[in-house]
């Protein structure tokens, strides 16, 4: 017998394909017409029948291209000043956490509570979570989203700070 959840998730999954469907057809209806349109224009009823002459192909002159920017390297100062805030900010976040732990307190991040059980698991924690967003940063710097690039590690941090006010705040 099919549950309450599951008879809902189908309507709404039926519902949501339903409607891309109907987005398509009058898509592809709306392109057809504009298609038709275009022939109708490129062919008037009363133009002549015989081919004109084609004109010669001008010859095109090759102009170099301008210089291309320079790609910026990826460990410049301000990612290495941003990434050592990072990770002090991931440092002291680890050590307030640790102790408030420690005191008897709990873990609110629901992804750092299960490791949160040691010391070395509330570590490995802190330390993946700063590779975690060098690597992503690195992503950006590769596919040429540089103002991303610089957003990840500053937003690592405005989270860390405010886990440490949080956890300093709360002893």
């Amino acid at each position: 017998m099919p549950t309450k959840f599951s008879t809902a998730a189908i309507r709404y999954g039926l519902a949501s394909l339903l409607a891309v469907l109907g987005l398509c057809a009058a898509g592809h209806a709306q392109q057809r017409a504009q298609q038709q349109v275009a022939m109708a224009l490129l062919e008037p009823p009363d133009a002549p029948s015989a081919m004109e002459p084609v004109r010669p192909v001008e010859p095109v002159e090759l102009k170099p291209l301008p210089e291309a920017p320079r790609h910026r390297r990826f460990w410049d100062r301000e990612n290495t000043l941003l990434f050592a805030g990072t990770v002090l900010t991931s440092a002291g976040d680890f050590v307030v956490t640790r102790n408030n732990l420690q005191g008897g307190g709990q873990e609110l991040n629901p992804i750092a509570r299960i490791f949160s059980g040691s010391t070395a698991g509330l570590a490995v924690n802190f330390v993946g979570e700063t590779a975690g967003v060098t690597g992503l940063s690195y992503i950006f710097h590769k596919t040429g989203h540089h103002r991303l690039e610089r957003l990840a590690p500053m937003v690592n941090m405005a989270a860390s700070g405010y886990a440490i006010g949080y956890g300093l705040h709360h002893r």
